[in-house]
């Protein structure tokens, strides 16, 4: 079962058929009609049959749309209470709200994020990536746009610790060295939807070298996760001024931190390298001005 159905239905709105589609969208442009509509209704609002709405509940693991409205209405009771914890009656962000609001709302959207991505994780999964990062001679990341941030930020946190890994942001260069990868190296693509071009493009590159590949994205069952020999969920959901890119990459950070501590945790010999890339780094500051008696 999904750590959070309205998660569920927009990782699967991708390949969902044109009718089951249209359930989709109207579940998330209002969530609250399954509850309110029977099945009959709600067939009637998205211009669809009876049979659709209920493959379209099987098509997200439900027996049915007794269960699917169940797990719904659970769901918004949950996300109910979370406004609350942060004193909102309405979390998308609207043009008139004010200062405190917006940082209410993208505070809540964050926090929501990194919960729901917890939830979701699946820790075995994790370890596998470990592991492959652990035995990896070398570890190939490809992120773009907002994902570059995310895959940038591992990229340092791995080097800080003594192991071989590189990031580009330009595709050409990434694309080279996704040729150049062994079967002893790891390539990590990370995308929220799943369907960037350059970053599919550049692990499946990496796969056809040999590489084991792993795949950061919001959409489990997206082209880029299909070139994955692990795939790693986020559950950042998207709304108004860009707030999955924003979500997103929270979460993108979050699992990156996961990642990162179980490696060093796996490493003997990790504080070695952490003292010398923190002196070294602290040797290269500049001096703070003293003021003296004048």
């Amino acid at each position: 079962m999904s750590a959070n159905v309205l998660s569920e239905v927009r990782q699967a709105l991708p390949n969902l058929s044109s009718a089951e589609a249209r359930v989709a969208d109207a579940i998330i442009a209002d969530p609250g009609i399954v509850v309110d509509l029977t099945i009959t209704e709600l067939a009637i609002v998205c211009n669809t049959s009876l049979s659709t709405v209920a493959r379209f509940c099987q098509t997200l693991g439900y027996s049915g749309y007794r269960e699917f409205r169940m797990e719904v209405a659970g769901a918004l009771s949950r996300e109910a209470a979370e406004r609350d914890r942060f004193g909102l009656a309405d979390s998308d962000i609207g043009a008139d709200d004010s200062a405190e609001d917006v940082v209410a709302k993208i505070a809540f959207h964050e926090v929501l994020a990194i919960e729901q991505t917890v939830k979701g994780l699946d820790t075995v999964v994790l370890d596998g990536v470990v592991d492959a990062i652990i035995g990896a001679g070398h570890v190939d990341l490809y992120g773009f746009g907002a994902s570059g941030l995310t895959a940038q930020d591992l990229q340092q946190k791995l080097g800080r610790i003594g192991i071989s890994a590189a990031c580009s942001v330009d595709v050409h260069l990434a694309l080279v060295s996704a040729a150049l990868r062994k079967p002893t190296d790891v390539a990590i693509g990370i995308s929220h939807s799943g369907l960037t071009a350059e970053t599919h493009h550049t692990l499946e590159v990496a796969r056809d070298a040999g590489a084991t590949t792993v795949a950061i994205t919001n959409s489990p069952d997206s082209p880029l996760a299909e070139l994955a020999d692990f795939v790693l969920t986020t559950r950042a959901r998207e709304s108004t001024y860009r707030m999955g890119a924003m979500s997103s990459r929270i979460a993108q950070l979050a699992l990156v931190d996961f990642l990162f501590v179980r490696v060093a945790q796996r490493r003997e010999d990790v504080a070695v390298p952490l003292r010398r890339t923190r002196e070294v780094t602290a040797s290269h500051r500049i001096p703070s001005r003293r003021r003296t008696a004048g």
